[in-house]
């Protein structure tokens, strides 16, 4: 249902796993709980096509099925929602003050799961073509390249995954890589590495996006000689990590060089009442699974520390 008055027990930003699992642990617990969320239900695991390594599920799931299932889990429970941005915390008083563009909530504790975003190339082009051959998501766009070249940029598991599910779609797939060695789990690699349609670029970068009115080519260099070559490719897909969604926690909490939330083991950060889990937080695996353990984990010490004010 949707939020009918603005005070809350526990305010969950962001509806990612970590945040779905944390709803569920809270509203269970009878706690007025509201989950902000600024896009869909299931955040980075929403644009999965399969995911194949959550404990129990022994058949391949699409991630937006598993996140509607975690949503669903919720609803006896009387969880509220509300699609809106967040502009700001205050966390100077009790209870906290949590500004959005559709007006501000309060709650006595707050459990930040914010989540991530794909990091950008920074390379010319990238911004020009953005929907135009440029991509991060290659369920949503895959099916523009039917029997067309495409690259996949990245070597981590989102980048194998999309590589494996655009080799069905697209003539070709050429994997670029800054090195020989990908960071993706072994399985990923081996599927990745055996397929027909899937070539490599090793030690490349991408250093421009070139076009006319779609993306052409893309314009390489070898890290180890410096040589620049071509590749001629319809479009871009880029899988080069993720950035978490914390800027508008600058000056709010201390934060790592990478943007992450500090936090101890029970989640909370330096701030009493404020919690922080899934990928937003300093050591994430940023995994599916262990975003719900951590949502858990801060709706567990979130509640006892209700409890106790109570």
């Amino acid at each position: 249902m949707m939020a009918t008055d603005r005070d809350f027990d526990v305010i969950i930003i962001g509806a990612g796993a970590a945040g779905l699992s944390a709803a569920l642990f809270t509203t269970r617990e009878q706690l007025k709980t509201l989950l902000i969320e600024r896009m869909t239900f299931g955040g980075q695991i929403a644009n999965a096509e399969m995911i194949e390594n959550y404990p129990g599920l022994t058949e391949r799931i699409r991630g937006i099925d598993l996140a509607v299932n975690m949503l669903d889990q919720t609803k006896p429970y009387g969880l509220h929602t509300a699609f809106t941005e967040v502009e700001a915390l205050q966390v100077e008083a009790r209870p906290f003050v949590v500004s959005t563009a559709m007006g501000s909530y309060t709650g006595k504790v707050v459990i930040l799961a914010c989540g991530s975003s794909l990091k950008r190339l920074g390379v010319p082009g990238e911004s020009a073509f953005e929907g135009r051959g440029v991509s991060y998501c290659a369920t949503c766009d895959g099916d523009l390249f039917h029997n067309l070249e495409v690259g996949v940029i990245g070597g981590g598991d989102s980048a194998m995954d999309e590589a494996l599910y655009l080799a069905e779609l697209a003539s070709k797939v050429t994997v670029v890589h800054r090195s020989d060695r990908l960071r993706a789990t072994q399985v990923l690699q081996e599927r990745a590495l055996a397929h027909p349609k899937i070539a490599w670029r090793w030690h490349a970068l991408v250093e421009d996006i070139e076009g006319e009115a779609q993306v052409e080519r893309l314009r390489l260099k070898d890290v180890r000689t410096g040589e620049a070559s071509l590749l001629p490719v319809a479009g871009v897909f880029i899988y080069v990590g993720l950035r978490p969604n914390t800027d508008f926690l600058q000056g709010v909490l201390p934060l790592d060089a990478g943007g992450h939330v500090l936090v101890n083991q029970r989640l909370e950060t330096e701030i009493p009442g404020l919690y922080a889990a899934g990928d937003l937080r300093q050591y994430s695996a940023r995994q599916v699974i262990s975003a719900a353990g951590d949502g858990a984990t801060a709706a567990f010490f979130a509640s006892q520390q209700l409890r106790h004010a109570g």
